[in-house]
């Protein structure tokens, strides 16, 4: 892959693919999206606004850029909906019916061709983009807040309103196993649980965080193993990212795998080291509770998302911001970003 980090000091976001010399389509797209019913695409470097998308019936909860960089997918109440990037309407391509309640998480499996989705609806779908419903739907039996697709796009990792975590079998399309991480917060479900909040996973790092910002660490391989009546699954660690009383809102790995970010109602974004799990960074310029956030592809940049209606562009290097983007008129509460040079 072609290394970025030389060309200006904003590294990868300043960065333009070249063909013959000429300019073709800017390598960094990046999209925010809120509670106002827009969805905004910015230019990365210079922080400018350069097209704004409606989104019709609802706020918008999270966004997702295909690998290929062609179309971008919103989830919305109930509605998914894609937009092609490079192209001038403003009009979606395709909406994705079959949930019945908020879209929490989505993303794309590697060839872009597949789409999977959570909901507060309780299910985990499955879409080949190819047609406008859902292939595959899978029943958590509570709602989903955040779901992630291994490395190896054979597994589906979800985590619910009920405290589970619970790993699904594409192949099988079953449910491998159920985890109920052993929290030390006061329950937030009717079943005496704390939510799950967010899920990621890499090759050997699964993480699930829970609302009131305590973190779980397995080894993935060790979680797809089906329990058989025995001993639950123990993290290998856990740890509080914020202090009591802090919402955790969203928990990313970086894709070196080196880091984890978390961000909370405290109003910061908080870096943590993979290999001990220690603190690395503390991102604390917003002024309201911080929603979402989102790696460069060489993990030395971070977005931002934040209820004080900005985003913000980190230098993870330095810990210093080095763009904010304002022109949003209500909370902004995702972001998504593809700066990949492939």
């Amino acid at each position: 892959p072609t290394t970025l980090a030389a060309h200006d000091k904003y590294s990868v976001l300043a960065y333009i693919h070249q063909t013959n010399n000429q300019p073709t389509t800017m390598s960094v797209i990046l999209a925010t999206a809120g509670q106002d019913d827009k969805i905004r695409f910015w230019e990365a470097p210079s922080g400018v606004c350069s097209r704004i998308l409606r989104y019709a019936d609802s706020q918008v909860n999270c966004l997702e850029i295909t690998p290929d960089k062609q179309y971008l997918a919103a989830g919305g109440n109930p509605h998914i909906r894609l937009f092609e990037i490079n192209n001038a309407s403003n009009q979606s391509i395709l909406t994705l019916e079959g949930h019945t309640g908020n879209v929490t998480s989505l993303g794309f499996q590697r060839n872009g061709r597949y789409l999977y989705s959570s909901s507060e609806d309780g299910t985990v779908k499955l879409w080949d983009l190819r047609s406008p419903t859902y292939s595959r739907s899978f029943d958590s039996k509570g709602a989903v807040n955040s779901v992630a697709l291994h490395p190896n796009q054979a597994q589906i990792i979800s985590g619910d309103q009920n405290g589970s975590v619970k790993l699904w079998d594409l192949g099988s399309s079953k449910c491998i196993n159920d985890i109920i991480p052993e929290s030390h917060s006061s329950s937030t479900s009717s079943l005496g649980r704390v939510a799950i909040q967010s899920v990621d996973v890499s090759n050997d790092t699964l993480i699930a965080a829970n609302n009131h910002a305590e973190v779980f660490v397995w080894n993935p391989n060790d979680a797809s193993k089906t329990e058989n009546g025995g001993e639950p699954i123990r993290p290998k660690a856990k740890f509080r990212a914020h202090s009591y009383g802090a919402y955790l809102l969203h928990a990313k790995i970086s894709p070196d795998g080196r880091s984890l970010v978390t961000t909370s109602s405290d109003k910061t974004a908080r870096l943590f080291d993979t290999t001990n799990w220690q603190l690395t960074q503390t991102l604390s310029q917003h002024s309201k509770w911080v929603w979402d956030a989102v790696f460069s592809a060489d993990s030395s940049y971070l977005v931002t998302a934040s209820s004080d209606k900005t985003a913000r562009l980190w230098n993870l290097r330095s810990g210093a911001p080095v763009r904010q983007y304002t022109d949003h008129e209500f909370a902004v509460t995702c972001v998504a970003l593809n700066d990949s040079s492939t």
